[in-house]
């Protein structure tokens, strides 16, 4: 009886509780924003100065334009009789100024007068279109044309012959997640979750795979991603083996670069480690290096566009990786459109917010040591 007796007490105590009422339908501040908001205020005087408008949305007019072009359907919202909708013009500066800042949903929140659940909602929803209606035409599935190109620019560009493209891992900051124990917690002693990129000679990404827990090693989150398990299975379309250039015979496979931290295979090429140098194997690392660090340089240019890398991301990882993949896809786009350089963009880019992951152990089949032994006999002659 006493545990029935119990309930029916916390029922009438509950029933007897006075409703919570709220203390403004719309905050007296809020009902502003359409006069005092920044997008009142600032977005028009921007648009007539493009530097300046370069700088706080981290892209061209124009290419601000065309990427609105591309969403204000999607972003378009019904106007009701209590409210007028949010203009996709609006949804997507703010979406934009996050992503180029970092800013918190608080700091947005007093910047254009709107509550933070609703900028929370927008900068999601924003960036789940920008991955999907730009991934088709800036992050497509390459063919056999698109890597042959590649070829060619990496042999003029960084001498180094049938290179399709450069992997890397890197870790992206994360708040703790909560009820994750140490998945997220990294080799670094912080936490973490791993975007794997394969980049091409223009220093755009070909493949992105985001969402591995931080404790990954870089070579396992390679080798079970879907680019990875496709070209471990043969499923990639990839060019046929060939001969290296000013040669004549035998035909070698076509090959992706990467560092110290991927296990060596057929179509991934490593450095040599670091004991037991001799003077091919020193100048086979530095070529190598030299073709790799394409993607150190698309991760740190990255991070200096888009600076919510620049502190740890207060998201849930699965909220994470939406954001991560909408940078990822609006990299290829600006650098599509605005042509910009190494040179054009500001900060370091060996110092970003993307941290490398540490060496792997794993020893590579005899055809694969076969491979690079040959080609750096065809570095040192």
């Amino acid at each position: 009886m006493f545990p029935d007796v119990l309930l029916l007490l916390c029922v009438a105590a509950y029933m007897r509780r006075r409703p919570r009422t709220r203390r403004y339908w719309v905050h007296p501040m809020l009902q502003e924003r359409r006069r005092k908001g920044q997008f009142r205020t600032l977005y028009r005087d921007l648009r007539h100065h493009p530097e300046k408008f370069f700088g706080y949305t981290r892209m061209s007019v124009s290419s601000f334009d065309g990427l609105l072009a591309k969403l204000k359907d999607a972003l378009r919202r019904q106007d009701t009789n209590f409210r007028l909708a949010i203009t996709p013009t609006e949804r997507l500066l703010i979406t934009l100024r996050f992503l180029a800042t970092g800013h918190s949903y608080a700091a947005l929140h007093y910047q254009f007068l709107m509550g933070r659940s609703t900028i929370r909602y927008l900068v999601l929803d924003t960036c789940k279109l920008i991955w999907k209606v730009l991934q088709p035409e800036f992050m497509p599935t390459p063919d056999v044309p698109m890597w042959e190109a590649n070829m060619q620019l990496f042999w003029e560009k960084h001498d180094f012959p049938n290179c399709l493209g450069a992997v890397d891992g890197k870790h992206v900051r994360l708040v703790m997640p909560a009820f994750t124990g140490s998945l997220y917690y990294n080799f670094k002693k912080f936490f973490s979750l791993v975007l794997m990129a394969v980049v091409d000679p223009n220093l755009k990404f070909i493949y992105v795979d985001v969402g591995a827990y931080g404790s990954s090693h870089d070579s396992s989150v390679f080798q079970h991603s879907r680019f990875g398990v496709k070209l471990r299975t043969g499923q990639m379309t990839l060019p046929p083996p060939r001969p290296w250039p000013d040669t004549v015979e035998p035909p070698y496979p076509c090959v992706f670069v990467a560092d110290e931290a991927f296990a060596l295979s057929e179509h991934v090429m490593r450095p040599y480690a670091q004991r037991d140098m001799t003077h091919k194997k020193v100048v086979f690392n530095n070529r190598l290096t030299k073709a790799r660090q394409v993607v150190e340089c698309a991760f740190g240019i990255l991070a200096n566009k888009w600076r919510i890398y620049h502190t740890a991301i207060k998201m849930q990882p699965k909220y994470a990786i939406i954001v991560v993949k909408a940078t990822c896809i609006l990299h290829n786009y600006v650098r599509t459109l605005d042509s910009m350089t190494i040179e054009e963009e500001e900060g370091d880019l060996s110092n970003s917010a993307l941290v490398t992951l540490p060496p792997a152990t794993l020893r590579g089949p005899i055809s694969a040591i076969h491979n690079r032994d040959k080609l750096a006999d065809y570095f040192v002659p």
